[in-house]
């Protein structure tokens, strides 16, 4: 891997991100983003204290329930849309706010919404999938932190056969999937029976 010195702000464990080695993309990891007792503190906040709600997505005229929780933050006018979801933001909270500051610092990019997930267990998941909906922009940056349990992230290329990756997320970690990731990339996080503790994920976003 290729390290990248990126600005951050006093507390942080750790100042170096780590570039993946993937063709076609440009991505990277800080493993401690967050100091263990931040990532606590956190993961305990937005876990009491999040609406969270289980969407449906409609498939042959069935309505499944989504395996995870969600719920969508930010700018009054940041709705998304995705799978045939309509999501309207909830307004930032302060500690919302508070992680969009350094995660905009440390990535050296703008956002205006973030959409939080709850993976109960290790049966919680979500497919395969990228994040290039219109509204998201031709080649959008996304920063995602993890907190709670270590999750697999999976990447496969969209047109080269073959071509996967992936990565441990563990508890205070952060992402930023930037050039090339989203057109280029599908990611997913699988089923992992046995995991029997939460995670929740923050992917923080810009909507045009």
């Amino acid at each position: 891997m290729q390290s990248l010195q990126l600005p951050l702000e006093p507390g942080h464990s750790s100042d170096v991100m780590e570039k993946l080695t993937l063709p076609d993309a440009e991505i990277f990891i800080l493993p401690e983003f967050l100091s263990a007792t931040d990532a606590d503190q956190h993961y305990d906040e937005l876990l009491l204290q999040t609406p969270w709600r289980q969407e449906q997505l409609n498939f042959g005229g069935k309505s499944v329930p989504i395996p995870r929780l969600q719920a969508w933050y930010g700018d009054k006018n940041s709705r998304y849309a995705y799978s045939g979801l309509a999501l309207t933001p909830l307004p930032w909270t302060p500690l919302l706010e508070e992680l969009k500051r350094h995660i905009e610092q440390c990535s050296n990019s703008e956002f205006n919404s973030v959409l939080l997930n709850y993976y109960r267990t290790g049966q919680d998941s979500v497919a395969w999938h990228s994040d290039d909906e219109a509204e998201l922009g031709q080649d959008p940056v996304i920063a995602s932190l993890s907190l709670g349990v270590t999750r697999r992230f999976e990447l496969k290329h969209r047109f080269r056969k073959g071509i996967k990756s992936f990565c441990d997320l563990s508890h205070g970690s952060l992402v930023v999937m930037g050039k090339g990731v989203q057109q280029n990339w599908q990611h997913q996080i699988p089923k992992q029976p046995g995991i029997d503790n939460g995670r929740i994920n923050l992917t923080f976003r810009k909507i045009y």
